[in-house]
């Protein structure tokens, strides 16, 4: 979702629009394919926003978010996935996990 336009109050966090990323295993593959710096980078521009980021989203159904909408939520769950590594593990690898790519959905 690289260049898409984010609701206005948000404008700011469109140079962090790659990250707008609609699976968890794009997510993931971002992270660890992302330096610190440019992890920390996105984590310190969408984190202090949050609290607005959320309200804006908790106006909408999940399953009925506006186009323009779905890129900031998106953007919301790449933050969850960069948590771990900004505040605990410093380091986009997080360790003592099992790697993610182990895992294989049955259906």
């Amino acid at each position: 979702m690289s260049g898409v336009p984010l609701p206005e109050p948000f404008q700011s966090l469109e140079p962090f629009s790659a990250w707008a990323l609609a699976t968890e295993r794009e997510r993931r593959a971002k992270r660890l394919s992302s330096s610190m710096e440019e992890i920390q980078a996105f984590y310190d521009a969408l984190f202090p926003q949050l609290e607005a980021v959320v309200a804006y989203l908790d106006q909408f159904p999940l399953d009925q978010l506006p186009a323009e909408a779905q890129p900031l939520y998106y953007l919301t769950l790449s933050l969850v996935e960069v948590t771990s590594a900004v505040e605990l593990y410093h380091n986009p690898h997080i360790f003592e996990a099992i790697e993610p790519t182990r895992f294989r959905r049955v259906e």
